[in-house]
C-alpha cells in the first residue's frame, strides 16, 4: 500500500518549500491499496507551529489563519495521530505495511526531517523510505516534462484529468489528484510498478578518504560559520534528511591546526547537493550557516590522505574519534590508556591510539583515540583539562577528515626549521609616510569590499593627479598594504594628497559619491591620524584608539616616527631577513660598497613583537620596500663589534599572487622549501647563545607561538 502525503509550511510554497526554515502547518494523507485500487479515508490535520506568523503566500494559497492554527495540535501529537490513523485504515483494507508517496522530495527531506531534528524527537521508520511521485511519473511517461519541472497540476494536465483546484480545500485537492495520477499509472496502458523507493540515511557513516579517489564536484558544498566546537555529527544533523556520502564531512583547520568554522561536505549525488544549497543561512543553534558550492579537489585536499598508518587506524568503521592535545612529549601508549581509565575503554587497546609525529619521529603532543560508542566518548570528554604528568590535556570530538588533515600537515613539515619575517615596519626612501598635524590626507570610509586601487583612482577622477606617489593605502584587516592580495579588505582607505588644500577639495567633491553600489564617505585628516590607523589603531567619532603595538601587553608604552640612534638589538639579530628582503639598491658599484648592515633605529626596536599578536604590513608599495639605510657610523660600529652578528644580504624580493585566502606563513615557507638556509648555515654566520640556537633549531610551530 501507499500513503499519499501532502504538506505545507507557514512560509514558501512549491519549489521553495522548506528553504526558509518555516514550520509545518498542514498534513493531508490518504491510504491507497495498489492491488485492489481501493482507498482509505482522506485525513486532513492542522499543525500548531511555534511561530504562527504566516507569510503572505501561505495565507493566499492555503487560506489558513493564525487563529485556526492556534487551536491545532503540535507536530509530535499530529505524527502520533498519523501513525494511528494509517494503521486503522490499513487494517480495514486488510494490509499491514505501507510506503509513503509524496509530491517530490521537499516535504520529507527539507521539512519533516530538519524540523523534527531541531525539536529533538524521532520520526518513525516510515519517513526514511518514500516514493517520489514526480520521478515515478517521468519513468512511466518519459515524454512528459523533466522531473524538476513537474507539479501536481502539470501531471494532471498531461493525463487530461479534469479536476478543479478551486472546488476543494487546500491540500485535499492535491491528495485526490495524486491518487488519480497513481491510478492512471496503474492502468493497463502503463501497468507501472513501484519498486525503488527513495531512502533517507538513519545516521552519518564515518570513514577514511584516499587522495586517489575521484570526487564529483557536483556533490560537494562548503559550509561556513560553524561553531568551533561542532563535530561531523552536528553537521550531519544540520543536513538531516539529505544523504551524506560515507566519510563525507571534512572540518577545515587553520594554519595553527584549529578549526576555522568551515567544513566541506560531500553528498551521494548532485540532487542531494542541490537540496543542501537550499539550506543557505539556515540555523545551527543561534548561528546561521552559509552554504556554497565547492569542488572535489577542495574536498580531497582537506579529507584525502595517503598514509597507510592513518588508513589502518580509520579502517574500523562507525567509531567515535576523540582528539587529545597537549600530551607530554614523553607520553607512551600505556600513559594515555591509564589517563583515560577503565570507564572509557579504547577500541582495540593500543591499536585504537594514533600519535601524531613530525617526519623525523619527534612527537607533536597530539593523538587520536577511537571509542566504540558514544557513552565511552562522553566519559573521555569529561577528562578535558585533567593532568597527565605535569600538563593538562585538552580533549575534543574529531573526525576522520581531521585526522587526515593533522597528519598531512605535520608530515609535510620541512625538516629544516625556518624563521619568521622580521616584525619591524620599514620606510623606503624617498617616499616617506606623512607625519604631523597637517591635514593633507583623506580617508575613504564605506568602500565596497571588492574595491581595488583602480576603483579608487576612478572614484577620485581628476584629483588623481594630486595624489603623492605611492600615496594610496588600503586597510587590510587592521593592517595596511598598497597591493591587497589573497585576503578580504575592510572598508577603509587613506590617500596622501600633495597639499592640505587638495585634500580639502577632494573631501568636498567626493563625499558620499557612489562607488559601484555603495556611497563612500570622504574625510580630511592628518598624516598623524592616518599613521595611527595604519599601525592598527582606530579612528572614529569617539576619538583615537591605540593600535595593538602600543598596548602594554605587547610593547613599550610609546613610540614615535623613526629617529636617530643606531641600535641593533640582540633579539633582532636572530631574525635577519636573509633572502627575504633586499637592501635598498643604489647605482654605485657593489665592489666598492662597504658591508651592508640591517639598521634598526632605537624607536623601531620597540615595535618588535610576536607576529601572531600583531603583524603590520609595510604601508608602502612592495616594489620599493627596503630597510632603513644605516648611518655610516652605525655601519662602522657594527663591523668592528665582535658581539654583533652581521649577515650579508643578497637575494631579491618576490611577490606571490593567487594565494588561497586562508594561506598562512607555514604554507608559504613550505612552498619555498629547499631555498632556505639550513640551521648549520645560520650557526656558521651568527654567534648564538644556547637559547637562540634552540629557537633556530625548533620546529617553526614552536617559533610562531
Amino acid at each position: 500500500s501507499l500513503v499519499v502525503l501532502f504538506g505545507a509550511t507557514a512560509g514558501a510554497y512549491g519549489a521553495k518549500l522548506g528553504s526558509d526554515e518555516r514550520e509545518l502547518i498542514l498534513l493531508v494523507w490518504q491510504v491507497v491499496d495498489l492491488p485492489s485500487k481501493k482507498v482509505g479515508t482522506l485525513h486532513k490535520s492542522l499543525v500548531k507551529a511555534d511561530n504562527l506568523d504566516l507569510s503572505d503566500q501561505c495565507r493566499e494559497v492555503s487560506g489558513l489563519t493564525p487563529e485556526g492554527l492556534g487551536k491545532a495540535e503540535p507536530l509530535d501529537r499530529v505524527l502520533q495521530q498519523f501513525s494511528q490513523l494509517v494503521s486503522s485504515d490499513l487494517k480495514v483494507l486488510g494490509r499491514s505495511s505501507y510506503t509513503l508517496c509524496s509530491d517530490g522530495q521537499l516535504l520529507i527531506r527539507q521539512v519533516l526531517h530538519p524540523e523534527t531534528s531541531k525539536k529533538n524527537f524521532l520520526l518513525s521508520d516510515c519517513f526514511y523510505s518514500f516514493y517520489d511521485l514526480r520521478k515515478e511519473f517521468h519513468t512511466c511517461y518519459p515524454s512528459s516534462a523533466a522531473v524538476k519541472d513537474q507539479t501536481i497540476k502539470t501531471m494532471a494536465e498531461y493525463l487530461g484529468l479534469g479536476t478543479d483546484e478551486t472546488e476543494e480545500d487546500f491540500g485535499v485537492w492535491q491528495v485526490k489528484t495524486m491518487v488519480a495520477i497513481i491510478f492512471s499509472m496503474l492502468s493497463e496502458n502503463c501497468n507501472h510498478i513501484f519498486t525503488e523507493p527513495e531512502t533517507v540515511k538513519y545516521k552519518y557513516e564515518t570513514g577514511p578518504c584516499s587522495k586517489s579517489e575521484t570526487v564529483d564536484s557536483e556533490t560537494v558544498i562548503r559550509a561556513r560559520g560553524l561553531p568551533w566546537q561542532s563535530s561531523d555529527q552536528d553537521i550531519a544533523r544540520f543536513f538531516k534528511g539529505l544523504n551524506i556520502a560515507k566519510g563525507g564531512v571534512a572540518l577545515c583547520l587553520n594554519a595553527q591546526g584549529r578549526r576555522n568554522g568551515e567544513a566541506l561536505v560531500r553528498f551521494v549525488n548532485s540532487e542531494q547537493r542541490d537540496l543542501a544549497l537550499e539550506r543557505h543561512k539556515h540555523h545551527m543553534g543561534s548561528r546561521y550557516i552559509e552554504v556554497y558550492k565547492a569542488t572535489g579537489e577542495e574536498f580531497l585536499k582537506i579529507a584525502g590522505g595517503t598514509s597507510n598508518e592513518v588508513a589502518q587506524f580509520l579502517s574500523k568503521e562507525n567509531q567515535v574519534i576523540i582528539r587529545m592535545r597537549g600530551l607530554p612529549f614523553t607520553a607512551t601508549q600505556e600513559d594515555v590508556l591509564g589517563f583515560l581509565g577503565p570507564e572509557c575503554p579504547v577500541t582495540g587497546g593500543k591499536e585504537g591510539l594514533l600519535f601524531v609525529k613530525y617526519p623525523d619521529g619527534r612527537p607533536t603532543g597530539d593523538a587520536f583515540v577511537l571509542f566504540s560508542c558514544e557513552e565511552y566518548a562522553q566519559n573521555a570528554l569529561k577528562k578535558h583539562k585533567e593532568i597527565l604528568g605535569k600538563r593538562y590535556i585538552e580533549l575534543f570530538r574529531s573526525t576522520a577528515a581531521e585526522v587526515q588533515q593533522v597528519l598531512n600537515r605535520y608530515m609535510s613539515t620541512p625538516l629544516i626549521p625556518t624563521l619568521p619575517t622580521p616584525i619591524i615596519p620599514v620606510i623606503p626612501p624617498p617616499y616617506t609616510i606623512a607625519t604631523g598635524s597637517i591635514r593633507d590626507c583623506v580617508r575613504l570610509r564605506g568602500l565596497p569590499y571588492t574595491a581595488g586601487i583602480d576603483d579608487i583612482l576612478e572614484f577620485m577622477g581628476d584629483a588623481t593627479g594630486d595624489i603623492k606617489p605611492h600615496g594610496v593605502h588600503m586597510v587590510l584587516n587592521q593592517q595596511v598594504t598598497v597591493f591587497c592580495v589573497g585576503d578580504s579588505l575592510s572598508s577603509d582607505a587613506f590617500i596622501q594628497m600633495k597639499s592640505a588644500d587638495k585634500a580639502f577639495m577632494v573631501a568636498q567633491k567626493c563625499h558620499k559619491k557612489m562607488m559601484k553600489d555603495r556611497y563612500v564617505e570622504v574625510f580630511q585628516c592628518s598624516g598623524e591620524e592616518m599613521n595611527f590607523v595604519l599601525m592598527g589603531g582606530t579612528l572614529n567619532r569617539s576619538g583615537l584608539s591605540p593600535p595593538p603595538c602600543k598596548l602594554p601587553c605587547l610593547s613599550p608604552p610609546a613610540y614615535a616616527a623613526f629617529q636617530t640612534a643606531a641600535v641593533i638589538p640582540a633579539e633582532a639579530a636572530l631574525y635577519q631577513p636573509q633572502a627575504l628582503l633586499p637592501t635598498t639598491r643604489t647605482p654605485q658599484a657593489s665592489a666598492a660598497a662597504p658591508p651592508t648592515v640591517t639598521y634598526y633605529p632605537a624607536q623601531a626596536a620597540q615595535l618588535y613583537m610576536n607576529y601572531t599578536a600583531y603583524y603590520p604590513s609595510p604601508p608602502v608599495s612592495p616594489t620599493t620596500v627596503g630597510y632603513i639605510a644605516a648611518p655610516p657610523g652605525a655601519v662602522a660600529a657594527a663591523a668592528t663589534a665582535t658581539h654583533t652578528p652581521i649577515l650579508p644580504q643578497p637575494g631579491a624580493l618576490v611577490r606571490m599572487q593567487g594565494l588561497p585566502y586562508n594561506t598562512g606563513m607555514k604554507e608559504i615557507l613550505s612552498f619555498f622549501q629547499g631555498y632556505q638556509y639550513a640551521p648549520d648555515d645560520y650557526n656558521g654566520l651568527i654567534q648564538l647563545s644556547d637559547q637562540a640556537r634552540s629557537v633556530l633549531q625548533a620546529p617553526k610551530e614552536w617559533v610562531c607561538l
